[in-house]
């Protein structure tokens, strides 16, 4: 097995891409967090990590899938969808939850009496 350079500028890298920001300002994004790109086409100058993000987000697309995609670590990521939503680029929401909305359960009763059914069996 063969090692490569001690410094292979990989992180060198990282660091110019995020402007030596190590961690997200906030915690808006997680793993499932959907981002979609807000139509205005990428503005000339921008960083092109940016403009990546932006073309792959055109479709609701996860956090995880731009990582993957981008071949980025999901922290970097996270440093970069932040830059672009303060900037108005992108909107991010999380998928609906599963958790049922509470006028939709069955009512106690209802409950009570499958419980009661069962134990019978």
């Amino acid at each position: 097995m063969r090692r490569g350079p001690v410094d292979s500028g990989e992180p060198d890298r990282l660091y110019t891409v995020t402007g030596g920001r190590s961690i997200a300002r906030d915690s808006v994004f997680d793993l499932v967090t959907l981002v979609v790109s807000e139509g205005e086409p990428p503005e000339r100058g921008m960083q092109s990590e940016h403009v990546r993000i932006l073309r792959l987000s055109r479709r609701p697309i996860a956090v995880v899938e731009l990582s993957a995609r981008l071949a980025l670590p999901v922290g970097v990521v996270k440093i970069l969808l932040g830059d672009l939503l303060d900037a108005g680029r992108i909107t991010a929401r999380h998928p609906k939850s599963s958790e049922p909305d509470a006028d939709r359960l069955p009512a106690p009763e209802t409950l009570k009496k499958v419980l009661r059914a069962l134990q019978n069996l």
